[in-house]
């Protein structure tokens, strides 16, 4: 068990009022249903903002663990479709976000698959973001690593330059238009809103864990990104009733 483990265990919902979310998120839930009835997550997953939510309310150190060190947490799409029905104004999307900071802040996460999938996440997303500005930028698309894409795929990756500048966008360019070069000073300002709200910490924190669990597995780091990038059981997750 990790230190960050111990320091969590058994003051879970302690921690989880911390969070300003669950103060914002969480009312009086009469558990009706009606936000698992328009969650689009729950349609395709084995997914209930519901039953997250009775859980959250029970108060039950035991039963937050095993959702913490769960799958479920992270099918949340965090569309917030749950608020706009909602007859007493809980957000189940809120509650959900707390309970996915407070399983990376623990160690939880690394249970799960979904939750290691984070390492993703803050490898590829959060550094398109803070490097380029953009959460997808194309040409940290390789379609070598994506197959899946088809010829057409192959085709875009192989003429970049050319398909965007025909499209009209402004890859990499100086001045306004899509995919434009993003000044330095606002990725500096965006570094430090990440800086500020805590999730520069938990980025490195994710990375961290990863490196350890990859050298308990005897891979190098790139290796676990793979395996953590291709792995998927999908059996496991998918609502087939």
């Amino acid at each position: 068990m990790s230190s960050d483990t111990l320091l969590y265990k058994g003051h879970l919902y302690e921690k989880l009022q911390e969070d300003y979310r669950i103060k914002e998120g969480l009312k009086a839930c009469m558990n009706c249903g009606v936000c698992t009835a328009v969650c689009p997550a729950a349609e395709f997953y084995k997914y209930n903002p519901k039953n997250i939510v009775n859980i959250v309310q029970r108060k039950d150190e035991e039963e937050l663990e095993k959702l913490l060190k769960s799958d479920t947490i992270w099918y949340c799409g965090e569309c917030m479709s749950c608020v706009t029905r909602c007859p007493r104004g809980n957000a189940p999307g809120l509650i959900i976000m707390a309970l996915r900071k407070l399983s990376m802040l623990s160690g939880y996460y690394m249970e799960s698959e979904k939750g290691r999938q984070q390492y993703i996440l803050v490898k590829d997303l959060c550094n398109n973001i803070l490097n380029h500005g953009y959460c997808i930028y194309p040409r940290n698309f390789d379609y070598e690593e994506h197959k899946e894409y088809g010829t057409v795929g192959k085709w875009i990756n192989e003429n970049l330059d050319d398909l965007h500048k025909r499209m009209g966008s402004n890859l990499d360019g100086e001045g306004p238009g899509g995919l434009r070069k993003i000044p330095q000073e606002s990725l500096d300002q965006l570094k430090k809103i990440f800086d500020v709200t805590g999730a520069t910490d938990l980025m490195n924190k994710v990375i961290n864990d990863a490196h350890q669990q990859a050298e308990k597995e005897n891979l190098s780091d790139e290796d676990y990104f793979k395996k953590v990038y291709t792995v998927n059981n999908s059996s496991k997750h998918l609502n087939n009733g």
